[in-house]
């Protein structure tokens, strides 16, 4: 009896520990794939002056090696994350990893500016198409709650200390192994993950479409023609506003273009009987309050990376690999958070208050770094509000994808993880852009005075911080705006219903 009753429930255990394992190690290749989507943005950074040298390159070209990754990736998000609604989100995720490596293969063998370049815009359409599905896939995956919480924020955890170690990484390997190795490293990790994603990651990610999605398998092409044409055209404007100014005629006239598609894509989907993306999806309030969150929280964590790493390099003389190892424990303190405190906390608390006591924290760091001077201390001046970013923002990117996903009805967890990458890749270069129009106005003009170049530009970054403040006290007033909405299912009919606490 004893024997009989151990075997019957042996198979009842079994089953359960099975499907955990396989959970975690879907989970372990989507973190890693979005690893490297989000290391590929900052590891070519350090390596530009070695690839200048070989190639001959100007900082203009350079400049083009990043961005050509930039504008694929934020014009692709969109349309990436509806396909894998409507055909499958394995097999979008697989084939971007796979579109990934193969360019990274030919942006190691390199012969030239020009094949290095067309390499990284392969690169960014396998990005995109990996990014926007891989939280799609958790979200299939993980059933909601706190598993669901717990993945989203091993997930958050590696997108965010993604962007400062790139730095890191790419010193270390540029000045090690040598450039090429910068995007060769990425082969073989894709291909171990393409292998274990199309064994690991069930089909059953492929049936996530909406009864209605299945019956009109249809894809908005004009609407994701003009809304890929017209976000790429706005991320290219702000990177050259970067350059050339943001009131400069070329910049007005290349967002007046991007206004222009993008107005055009609204009208197409507010005529289409298949929308790419249905304009009440964005009216939703946990949807457009969890988007504007992210653009903000990433335009002003982003321009102040990029300002540090204008600050240790020009300022206080750093190298390249010096200023990537001063911003790396700003990484990992978001890293551990993000991983091992960010769930407990929205468990604990929700979504709302996560997300207000990060805005908090945000704040209070910037306000601290808008008194940066030229002979600041790292350790006794720098760090200890960097630590305190790092910390405000890990609490802010699992609730916000929690809170998106949440405002998604079944079919639309790709719509809706390609809408909140779309906003945080837009968020980026427009804080960059902004705020360094505000330190350019905030820096003092000489009159009569003499002021050290150097000395001028730090007065221009502390007014530059305090933007950023002000970017997250507005991110606080959102905060407090953001409704949870619940999912209702009603009986077996697969009718859902959402509506605000």
């Amino acid at each position: 009896m004893g024997k009989d009753k151990k075997s019957n429930n042996s198979p009842t255990a079994s089953p359960n520990a099975s499907s955990s394992k396989r959970s975690s190690i879907v989970l372990a290749l989507v973190a890693l794939a979005q690893f490297m989507v989000i290391v590929d943005f900052t590891i070519v950074q350090v390596a530009l002056p070695s690839i200048g040298r070989e190639f001959g390159v100007s900082i203009n070209g350079l400049q083009w090696i990043v961005t050509a990754y930039g504008l694929t990736l934020a014009g692709f998000l969109l349309f990436s994350g509806r396909s894998g609604d409507i055909y499958g989100h394995k097999k979008l995720f697989i084939t971007g990893i796979m579109l990934f490596s193969i360019a990274s293969l030919a942006g190691g063998l390199a012969s030239s500016e020009f094949v290095l370049i067309l390499a990284r815009i392969i690169q960014g359409l396998g990005a995109a198409m990996a990014s926007a599905t891989g939280l799609s896939i958790i979200a299939t995956v993980f059933p909601e709650g706190k598993e669901r919480n717990r993945a989203i924020s091993i997930f958050a955890a590696v997108s965010g200390s993604g962007f400062v170690a790139g730095m890191t990484l790419g010193g270390i390997i540029t000045a090690t192994l040598g450039w090429r190795w910068v995007f060769e490293i990425n082969v073989p990790i894709g291909l171990i993950v393409s292998l274990l994603s199309a064994k690991y990651i069930s089909n059953a990610t492929e049936n996530t479409i909406g009864k209605n999605h299945k019956k009109n398998r249809h894809l908005d092409i004009y609407g994701a023609v003009t809304v890929t044409t017209g976000l790429m055209l706005l991320v290219y404007t702000l990177n050259i506003a970067q350059d050339i100014g943001f009131g400069s005629p070329q910049t007005l006239g290349l967002l007046l273009s991007s206004t222009l598609v993008l107005s055009i894509f609204i009208l197409i989907e507010h005529r289409s009987k298949a929308p790419l993306m249905p304009l009440g999806f964005m009216r939703r309030g946990i949807i457009f309050w969890s988007n504007a969150l992210a653009l903000i929280q990433l335009a002003a964590f982003m321009a102040m990376t990029f300002i540090l790493t204008n600050y240790f390099q020009q300022a206080l003389g750093y190298s390249a690999l010096s200023t990537g190892l001063a911003l790396a424990p700003m990484g990992v303190v978001f890293l551990i958070t993000s991983a091992f405190l960010a769930a407990p906390l929205v468990n604990r608390f929700g979504v709302r208050p996560s997300l207000i006591l990060s805005m908090v924290l945000q704040t209070v760091g910037y306000l601290l770094l808008s008194r940066i001077s030229i002979t600041e201390s790292y350790v006794g001046g720098l760090l200890g509000p960097m630590l305190l970013i790092g910390f405000g923002a890990a609490f802010s990117f699992t609730p916000t994808n929690i809170a998106a996903l949440k405002g998604a009805r079944r079919g639309e967890e790709g719509l809706a993880s390609g809408l909140i990458n779309t906003s945080r890749q837009i968020g980026g270069p427009i804080g960059i852009v902004v705020l360094l129009t505000v330190a350019t106005f905030g820096t003092p003009h000489i009159t009569g005075q003499i002021i050290p170049p150097t000395a001028a530009m730090v007065t221009g970054f502390g007014y530059a911080f305090l933007a950023a403040a002000l970017l997250t006290g507005i991110g606080i007033v959102f905060a407090f705006s953001l409704k949870h909405e619940k999912q209702q299912h009603q009986g077996n009919s697969g009718k859902t219903t959402l509506h605000q606490d």
